[in-house]
């Protein structure tokens, strides 16, 4: 453990595997449903980063996002398949980084289920233009960042912190297996 989880009066460090990891992941992606995306991270260049939203994600901690084949994460991807996820769901709580492989399909089926119409900004002819695409990200490790009892909670705890001039916090983050 690093210095301030030493200094910590309970527990802030707690692994998750399985199915629980899958949870977590579900439920920190239903916070914040958008993502940095990065490619080329095996490449030892710097990596390819943008913003994206997911359209799905599982209990099994798999990801859905729909991009275009002509885009340059499609052709990352087909090069290197490794990407890794950033999330952000505030501005003190519920980080997530997520490794993990991806996919590119042409599925029409799963198109259709993962399309929103908004989403006609990207793909003009709508959800039978031709250039769509699904990545699916595979999880196969992560690491989180939550807290434990809500945002007010937490807030208290670093302010009594604060004033008392000890480390509490309501800070909860461990490694992602599934």
């Amino acid at each position: 453990m690093d210095s301030i989880n030493q200094q910590q009066p309970e527990e802030n460090h707690k692994d998750l595997a399985g199915t629980e990891a899958g949870k977590k992941i579900k439920e920190l992606v239903g916070k914040s449903s958008t993502c940095y995306f990065c490619t080329k991270i095996t490449t030892g260049e710097p990596l390819k980063t943008r913003p994206m939203s997911v359209q799905k994600v599982d209990e099994d901690g798999s990801f859905w996002f729909l991009s275009a084949s002509d885009s340059h994460k499609n052709a990352d991807i087909q090069t290197d398949s490794q990407v890794h996820l950033l999330f952000q769901g505030s501005d003190y709580s519920d980080f997530l980084s997520v490794y993990g492989s991806a996919t590119i399909s042409t599925d029409k089926e799963l198109i259709k289920e993962l399309w929103e119409p908004v989403l006609k900004t990207w793909f003009t002819e709508g959800i039978d233009d031709p250039r769509i695409t699904v990545i699916k990200v595979d999880t196969q490790e992560g690491y989180y960042w939550d807290n434990k009892h809500g945002n007010a909670v937490a807030f208290v705890k670093m302010a009594a912190g604060a004033i008392l001039g000890k480390t509490l916090d309501d800070s909860i983050e461990g490694k992602l297996t599934v």
